[in-house]
């Protein structure tokens, strides 16, 4: 799905994978990791990352054998997403180890005009 690159496509994200994950028969717990996973990758996104070319965000998630992939494409940063060992007490800088955290895997991909990153998700 497209989404607008803003703060409010968070929630956006959310709700849509929420009501995914649940006519797919995902548990609560899971669905409440995946809600949790999405949210940071889109914040993530917006705070770090430029648009891509039509202002937008495309975030998707599919099943796959070992879960359920995550993953939201923006225009690119001059960084690279990176776990950070932020103190608990941090107000910021958590995102990717949540992540990793809940996720069986991550990683990003980036070229000159784009950036995405994945999270798989377990789903059993």
């Amino acid at each position: 799905m497209r989404v607008p690159f803003a703060a409010s496509s968070v929630a956006t994200a959310r709700q849509q994978l929420k009501k995914w994950m649940v006519e797919n028969g995902g548990s609560r717990d899971q669905v409440e990791d995946g809600r949790v996973v999405i949210s940071e990758l889109v914040a993530n996104s917006i705070r770090h990352a430029e648009p891509l070319s039509d202002g937008t965000l495309l975030i998707t998630w599919v099943y796959e054998r070992r879960g359920v992939r995550l993953s939201v494409t923006d225009g690119g940063s001059p960084t690279r997403p990176r776990k950070l060992n932020a103190p608990s007490s941090a107000l910021a800088g958590r995102g990717m180890a949540i992540v990793e955290s809940l996720c069986l895997s991550w990683w990003a991909e980036q070229n000159r005009s784009q950036s995405t990153v994945h999270a798989v998700l377990a789903m059993s």
